[in-house]
């Protein structure tokens, strides 16, 4: 093949190659290789560049004495070399260094680890090859369509059929080209991938949650398996929940969720531009609060950490409503549902105390004395985070902490009940279709907010904080600019495909934020332009 000319090679598993059978006699293998086993399936090589490839012995004590790469034809690789190999700290576990040989070629082949033992009498080899695995050139993957400026995320079916359910998980590999901000994974992983969401679930552009098989780091964000692929279908500006994000993370709230855009590619279709981000989870690197177990039934350990959700769609599977407070859809009661721990894992121990937990905070909240700042709602309540968690829906005008949909409340053991983390930013977020926000406050009545703010005390710490938090408050629509630039590309690709005024079929025939049939940048500039609006209606309000 002439040098600098592009080819792609598929190369078949050959049976003679990279035999799974020892080709000595028995007698000159080493008795304690007795397996070896592939992290990953799939390695992806970029130009020039290495990846990692981790395996491991099934004897943690085995010393591999030597590693050979081979195709599947069992010949040395052309594209690709063996260029290291590694024990690591894990028993058994070992790290072997591929690397792009600089052909310029675009290649995808099969290939094996071979670990070679020599009889020390006669000096013949035995070779013990892995499971076949797939190594790839990163050029094979879309390239001048998809120059965004985003990272590109991949994701293939094991099956190769497209993700139609929320219930049942798909087997896939996941792969993400990086960029000079993001990198990007070194090798295709395997996950799961399935559909969620209530309503954003049925309309055409669907999201998704992956599952890893290991805690990993995505595009640089703290390591864990959980992560949610969100469309932002209804959004012209495709920036509602990234900027709502970037607003809760300039507040003292615990934990906000981490995010990035990014482009989709799902069984090598291009799905458009979609929101990576943290899921809500009980963990370290989340919402960091005690994981309950089993046994936690009795004194200081039944009281937490208990992950709560307040969602009118009512569709968790251990939930009740609480009569005290505001809610547009439920006759006034509150929707209270346990998201962590899970359904099947909680006790009727715990879930007798959170229900008793929340019952005691409402009954305190709307009986006599509830200012008193021993024996009143401060005994029961983070107020603190009560207060920066309505300033986040505030400023961003989100009618959803009055309904309640996807709001979330947590308790650590011990501790009181504390408001967050913030999610799902997309539905009616500033925009004066689906709430009163150009002329009055938008979330005065919610929940229990509509009492918290008949405490004189609770209302000037309000209004103290929300004057604190005003300067970094008043960068966001400089942050807006920053995001339309970063997304200008991504949206041209991204309305070629949908078109958010189809969002009308879930709304009456009307469409939800007001900017469905504008352009993306005239969308950005109306998005603008509100913020700046109810920001100042904040500041006469309060």
């Amino acid at each position: 093949m002439r040098p600098g000319r592009l080819s792609i090679a598929f190369v078949l598993l050959a049976a003679l190659a990279c035999s799974h059978e020892s080709i000595l006699p028995e007698q000159t293998a080493s008795p304690r290789l007795r397996s070896i086993e592939l992290k990953a399936q799939s390695v992806v090589l970029s130009p020039n560049g290495s990846a990692e490839l981790y395996f491991s012995v099934k004897d943690p004590d085995y010393v591999i004495p030597e590693l050979r790469l081979q195709t599947g034809s069992g010949a040395n690789p052309a594209h690709f070399r063996l260029t290291g190999f590694t024990r690591t700290a894990g028993a058994g576990l070992y790290v072997a260094t591929l690397t792009d040989a600089g052909t310029g070629e675009i290649y995808m082949e099969q290939a094996c680890l071979t670990v070679v033992q020599k009889d020390a009498g006669t000096g013949n080899e035995a070779l013990f090859p892995s499971d076949y695995f797939t190594v790839r050139s990163e050029q094979q993957y879309p390239g001048p369509a998809l120059e965004t400026g985003l990272p590109v995320v991949y994701v293939d079916t094991d099956d190769g059929q497209a993700v139609t359910s929320k219930d049942i998980w798909k087997a896939a590999g996941l792969y993400i080209r990086g960029t000079e901000a993001y990198p990007g994974l070194p090798q295709v992983l395997s996950c799961e991938i399935r559909g969620r969401g209530n309503t954003t679930w049925t309309w055409p552009k669907k999201p998704y949650a992956l599952k890893l098989e290991e805690r990993t780091s995505i595009l640089g964000l703290p390591k864990h398996k959980r992560w949610v692929l969100l469309a932002n279908f209804m959004d012209r500006t495709l920036m509602r929940n990234l900027v709502s994000m970037h607003v809760a993370s300039l507040t003292n709230l615990a934990w906000s969720p981490h995010c990035v855009p990014v482009e989709l590619v799902l069984n090598g279709k291009h799905q458009g531009s979609y929101l990576l981000i943290e899921q809500v989870r009980i963990d370290k690197n989340r919402v960091d609060i005690a994981e309950l177990t089993p046994e936690d039934n009795s004194g200081d350990a039944v009281t937490g950490g208990y992950l709560l959700e307040l969602d009118f769609h009512f569709d968790n599977e251990f939930q009740w409503t609480d009569p005290h407070g505001s809610c547009w859809q439920m006759g006034g009661k509150i929707p209270f549902a346990v998201k962590s721990p899970d359904a099947q894992d909680l006790t009727d121990a715990q879930k007798t105390y959170i229900k008793k937990y929340i019952s005691d905070v409402a009954s305190v909240l709307y009986g006599e004395g509830f200012t008193d700042p021993e024996n009143g709602y401060a005994r029961y309540l983070d107020v603190d985070s009560f207060i920066d968690y309505w300033i986040v829906f505030e400023v961003m005008c989100n009618h959803e902490l009055s309904n309640p949909g996807s709001v979330f409340f947590h308790k650590d053991r011990g501790g009181k009940l504390t408001a967050g983390p913030v999610w799902d930013f997309d539905w009616g977020v500033l925009s004066f279709y689906t709430s009163g926000g150009r002329t009055g406050l938008v979330n005065g009545e919610a929940i229990w907010y509509a009492r918290l703010m008949q405490d004189p005390a609770f209302k000037a710490r309000l209004k103290a904080r929300f004057l604190e938090l005003l300067p970094q408050l008043q960068t966001i629509p400089a942050y807006m600019d920053q995001c339309e630039k970063r997304l200008e590309a991504s949206a041209a690709l991204n309305f070629k495909m949908w078109n958010p005024a189809d969002d009308k079929s879930q709304n009456g025939g009307n469409i939800i934020n007001g900017d469905e049939n504008l352009s993306f940048h005239d969308a950005v500039t109306r998005l603008k332009s509100n913020y700046e609006t109810h920001l100042k209606v904040i500041q006469q309000k309060l």
